[in-house]
């Protein structure tokens, strides 16, 4: 009988971690198609929910063709600024054995792991374009920019490029996942413009505050595996401290946004208080393994407090993001980003923020490239009339419940009731 060594064992259990926090980070999908679905009209729905299944199915099949080779090309590459190392997945032997990662998991972990990062990236700028974003254009958007656009920036850090070299730290994504996607997703709420009506009178709330609450905390429950799972194997301290920051910072930015929306517009604002959640998580992910708990806290609450002041902004220059994707993904996504350089005296500070304006830059010519494009080819918003009736019955034919909620009845037909 073949003898099972200690090193196989540890083998086993990292790998198993890994492909755990890889499923919980696809819950986080489920999360995001929640929140979205909630924070908006009850007629675009089914929209919603189409473009959030149809974004991760196209993460992970464009991810598998070309992105991993895009992001983790090979050492030959090291210290570049692009590298490819050939189309598809393959494998020998050594890729399902402890020879490979160092015995932290297998060839396919890798990638299943890292795929779900990917699909997350352009899964945000989804909500910033909700209920007027033309279904085909939003897709092949989508299609173009989690395929070649997130891999090249992840190969910057993560794949060892030039960022690596440099000394970027990033451990799980506020720029290279969080600001990828909000980078897209500033330019695309801008360049579509608001949704009919958004800013006038009181604008317009989500039909379900259920759902969104839901949608969130799924989101926080996946952040253990998209921050756990970075630690990239199952070593205890290392994980369970990066599960305390994460925490921490998620709860202090939930505070000051809920807090901080109550004095400043009189009431406690739900909305507000969820999206501080997700700013305190997006804030603390580039620096969970580093930052100390204290550290932690502080980035979290300035997170709450960034998205409070961001969210305003927003409406004052009238950029149309019903969920809020910019202030979270992109400008918590940044503050923690230089949180690190700032609160880490082994990492720099110029360094961080060369990175940030690199990404920054790197995606703003991106998106603008391909907002352009499928403008004048496609057209990136649907008609008036398509938008007033709702995206499920224009686009989908079809309705998300089979009676109009009561928030979406005429006034007259619900005072009947």
């Amino acid at each position: 009988m073949e003898s099972i060594s200690a090193s196989d064992v540890l083998f086993w259990v990292n790998n198993t971690w890994m492909l755990v926090a890889a499923f919980l980070v696809f819950v986080m999908h489920l999360g995001f198609a929640a929140l979205e679905a909630g924070s908006t009209r009850a007629k675009n729905t089914v929209n919603i929910l189409f473009k959030n299944v149809c974004v991760l199915a196209i993460g992970l099949l464009t991810y598998g063709l070309v992105g991993f080779n895009l992001m983790y090309p090979g050492e030959v590459f090291e210290g570049a600024f692009f590298g490819f190392s050939g189309f598809g997945l393959a494998t020998d032997a050594a890729g399902v054995t402890a020879a490979y990662a160092d015995g932290q998991y297998t060839y396919w972990t890798d990638f299943l792991f890292q795929a779900m990062f990917a699909a997350t990236a352009a899964t945000i700028v989804s909500g910033a374009v909700a209920e007027r974003v033309r279904l085909s254009a939003f897709l092949l958007f989508s299609t173009v920019y989690v395929s070649t656009v997130y891999p090249i920036v992840g190969f910057w850090h993560w794949g060892s490029g030039w960022l690596a070299a440099a000394g970027f730290h990033d451990f799980a994504g506020s720029t290279i996942v969080h600001s990828v996607g909000g980078w897209a997703a500033l330019l695309a709420a801008w360049w579509i413009g608001p949704r009919l009506g958004a800013f006038e009178g009181e604008g317009f709330r989500g039909h379900s505050a259920p759902l969104a609450a839901i949608g969130v905390l799924l989101l926080w429950f996946g952040w253990y595996g998209f921050n756990g799972g970075s630690v990239l194997s199952a070593d205890p301290a290392a994980v369970s401290f990066v599960a305390v920051t994460t925490t921490l910072a998620a709860a202090s930015g939930v505070l000051v946004a809920a807090l901080g929306s109550w004095a400043f517009g009189g009431q406690p604002d739900l909305s507000l208080a969820l999206n501080g959640a997700l700013a305190g998580l997006v804030a603390v992910t580039a620096g969970a393994d580093v930052l100390s708990p204290a550290a932690a806290v502080l980035v979290g609450a300035v997170g709450g407090a960034l998205l409070l002041g961001s969210t305003h902004a927003m409406a004052r220059v009238r950029i149309d993001d019903p969920v809020g994707a910019v202030p979270v993904h992109l400008v918590c996504g940044i503050w923690g980003t230089v949180a690190v350089g700032l609160l880490v005296s082994e990492v720099s500070l110029v360094t961080q923020v060369l990175g940030v304006v690199a990404v920054g830059g790197f995606c703003v010519a991106a998106s603008s490239v391909l907002l352009w494009g499928l403008d004048v080819s496609l057209g990136m918003r649907v008609g008036a009339d398509e938008e007033s009736g709702g995206l499920d019955v224009h686009e989908h034919g079809a309705e998300a419940y089979g009676i109009p909620p009561f928030a979406e009845q005429p006034l007259a037909v619900a005072a009947a009731k």
